[in-house]
């Protein structure tokens, strides 16, 4: 489950309660994370292709989704569903040893890019309903308003873009 690693999940130990993670509360890992690689709604922000650092992406969009542009709850979900789809693809099928990810928002609409050095384009692939992978793509289709890859001279951008209701 996206941004859950390293917390217990409820029922693996004996009637122990376990910590669950709650979009509501602002994740002090991710609070450290925006602190020492930046916030990707102002520059972009590097991470290297481990699993480790795709949590860091997942918690640090959380935290600018939710505390910061103050949207909400069930947005933030989407969002850092499709940040780690993005990412996942980045980290598994690029070979890259870095990505990057940048966070925007303009009026009625909120855009989450992820940078990698292949100029390998992604693909959405048919998926069955038993199938157990390669479903990344057609979530980011069915959950977002627009999304696309951009080809630069070294590496792409793999973008979503989703609407936000203005206050």
């Amino acid at each position: 489950m996206a941004g859950l690693e390293g917390i217990e999940q409820p029922g693996r130990h004996g009637g122990a309660t376990t910590a669950r993670w709650s979009p509501a509360v602002p994740d002090e890992e991710a609070l450290r994370a925006l602190e020492l690689w930046g916030n990707p709604a102002e520059c972009e922000v590097w991470f290297t292709s481990r699993p480790r650092s795709a949590a860091r992406a997942r918690r640090v969009a959380q935290m600018v989704v939710l505390h910061q542009w103050g949207l909400s709850e069930n947005l933030t979900e989407d969002t850092v569903l499709l940040v780690s789809e993005l990412v996942g693809n980045a980290v598994r099928h690029t070979g890259a040893r870095n990505f990057g990810l940048r966070m925007a928002r303009r009026r009625g609409w909120l855009r989450v890019e992820v940078r990698d050095p292949s100029r390998a384009l992604p693909c959405r692939m048919p998926v069955g309903e038993w199938d157990v992978s390669g479903r990344g793509l057609f979530l980011v289709d069915k959950l977002a308003d627009r999304w696309g890859v951009d080809l630069l001279a070294r590496g792409k951008t793999t973008w979503f873009e989703m609407r936000v209701a203005d206050r």
